[in-house]
């Protein structure tokens, strides 16, 4: 009831006027004022370690808007949607739930959310976004040793900030055992917990590890791998909505498309071209256009960023001239 009665607040006062009469329930949770329910709702992070890359993923696939101070709402400019700012581990609930439409989060958070109850097939994880990897591993303090495994801990006390995929981890080492791990929640300074005596083994998220390592500690087992993730929910609201849902979902995968190419151009003469197409093939076939000058013609072809320099180096061989290698700012396939 808090989400929502903060929600309709900060839409009212975004808009700067009053909500109108009348309710629309939301996942039974509370109320919006008619203008939140026609509006898709798009959670994203509100700080923390992918908050600035989601903003420029938002940017990139032209999702613009801008965020009033203190306030946790944004409409969409020439969108019919509202950005909500949310902490990454709630994300997922509010979409299960039906409080929102769609949301970007941490796959870790999906699926701690799933682990927790949320309604199986109520989220749907629509893409990868590529970037926010990381780990969920046990960790525990470095001995001298043979290092520690995993199974060590089961039974013993483990401090986490996901309960439920910790739970879930533990049980399945030692089915007889399970449920003998005494698992405590906490919110944040996870790594601290074992040299402060509160914890024979942590449950955390490692990106570098440099604050593991800081902490004393070292991986002795791997829970989930994860990155950054775009979900959509399956219930009534999200259905609703389900054609400017899945805009949003091509303009990002159209952003994240472009982002793996270059656009190459090149002149060459005739002798060359099937070499050329070769080398340049494109995702499905290079544009050839005719020059004026006899015997050369010209080719334009999507190149693998990371391929992009070799196959330059290539081309020059065989003879290609005048090559630009263009950034792309979107597509479509």
């Amino acid at each position: 009831k808090r989400f929502c009665q903060l929600l309709t607040l900060s839409l009212i006062m975004a808009s700067g006027s009053e909500a109108e009469t009348g309710t629309g329930h939301v996942g039974g949770l509370g109320v919006f004022p008619p203008p939140a329910m026609e509006r898709v709702l798009f959670a994203v992070p509100k700080k923390g370690r992918l908050a600035e890359k989601v903003k420029d993923l938002l940017k990139g696939a032209g999702v613009n808007y801008v965020r009033p101070d203190r306030l946790d709402v944004a409409d969409v400019k020439d969108l019919n949607v509202t950005l909500v700012f949310l902490p990454c581990a709630d994300i997922p609930r509010y979409v299960g739930e039906g409080n929102v439409d769609i949301g970007i989060t941490g796959l870790d958070c999906l699926e701690e959310a799933k682990a927790n109850g949320v309604a199986e097939g109520a989220v749907v994880e629509v893409m990868r976004l590529g970037f926010g990897q990381c780990r969920l591993c046990v960790q525990a303090p470095v001995t001298e040793g043979a290092m520690a495994a995993p199974a060590d801990f089961v039974g013993k006390r483990v401090v986490t900030s996901f309960p439920g995929l910790t739970r879930d981890f533990f049980d399945k080492l030692d089915p007889s055992r399970a449920g003998s791990t005494a698992i405590k929640n906490v919110t944040g300074s996870v790594e601290v917990a074992c040299s402060l005596g509160l914890a024979d083994a942590v449950v955390d998220l490692v990106e570098t590890g440099t604050t593991m390592r800081a902490a004393g500690l070292e991986v002795v087992g791997e829970v989930l791998k994860s990155e950054t993730v775009l979900i959509h929910g399956t219930h009534a609201r999200a259905a609703a909505h389900a054609g400017l849902v899945e805009l949003l979902e091509k303009r990002i995968q159209g952003y994240l498309a472009a982002n793996k190419f270059f656009l190459i151009k090149y002149n060459v003469q005739h002798e060359n071209l099937e070499a050329c197409k070769k080398i340049t093939p494109g995702k499905r076939a290079p544009t050839i256009f005719s020059l004026s000058e006899d015997g050369w013609c010209a080719l334009e072809a999507l190149v693998e960023q990371k391929q992009a320099a070799a196959v330059m180096d290539q081309l020059t061989k065989i003879g290609a001239k005048d090559i630009l290698l263009v950034t792309l700012a979107n597509t479509r396939d």
